[in-house]
């Protein structure tokens, strides 16, 4: 499910009061409709759709009564600013994750392999304090972020400030052509197009047959 479904889906606040009581334990449905004030029928239309877009999953116990619970984590972030509006959203990678190729990150936490339950609580301590720096982290980015496109769009001369930063935005995706451009910012194909030789006249972008990149620096 992508970003949007999930949003739509997340903006009823009974799903997330659905959500915030399976986060602490699985529960029946008649546990569900007396904790938020609904019909057992309402209850079972919204988890129908939970479960749908696979955040939730049900099981049956030994007397054939069905329980949900929350099946896995996701994250689901939304960035709105002068320049930009956008969401996305991700399910925890393997621990096994290799962090080495985040060229821009370094995390200096140890898992407590083989420490029993105080390596445990050590480690629980250590991820909470590094989920905080990485939240501080993403605040400041994100007024970077928004700093940096009001320069570009002060710097560059010749159209619409906002449609000059959406498009330079998507070309750090990699190459693309005005269609597929067009389709990422909204934006009929022409006016991309004209946006983008300004851009080149500037030294911005970057022409390779119908293709187009960011200037190299």
């Amino acid at each position: 499910m992508d970003s949007a479904e999930l949003l739509d889906l997340l903006g009823n606040a009974n799903r997330r009061r659905i959500l915030r009581l399976l986060a602490r334990k699985p529960c029946y449905v008649t546990e569900i409709s007396e904790y938020i004030g609904v019909s057992p029928k309402a209850v079972i239309d919204h988890l129908r759709k939970l479960e749908s877009a696979g955040l939730i999953e049900s099981r049956v116990d030994d007397q054939r009564r069905k329980y949900f619970y929350i099946s896995r984590g996701f994250r689901l972030e939304v960035a709105v600013s002068p320049y930009e509006y956008g969401a996305k959203s991700a399910y925890p990678a393997s621990s096994g994750l290799d962090l080495d190729s985040c060229q821009h990150l370094s995390v200096d936490v140890e898992p407590n392999d083989g420490g029993g339950l105080s390596g445990l609580v050590t480690d629980l301590r250590e991820l909470e304090r590094l989920r905080n720096e990485l939240s501080l982290a993403q605040r400041w980015v994100q007024g970077r972020l928004t700093e940096v496109m009001e320069e570009l769009g002060d710097r560059i001369d010749g159209g619409d400030d906002r449609l000059i930063v959406e498009i330079l935005l998507a070309l750090t995706d990699g190459a693309a052509t005005p269609r597929r451009l067009s389709r990422q910012v909204d934006a009929p194909p022409g006016l991309v197009l004209d946006v983008l030789r300004v851009l080149e006249a500037q030294g911005a972008v970057e022409r390779d047959g119908d293709r187009w990149t960011l200037a190299e620096t």
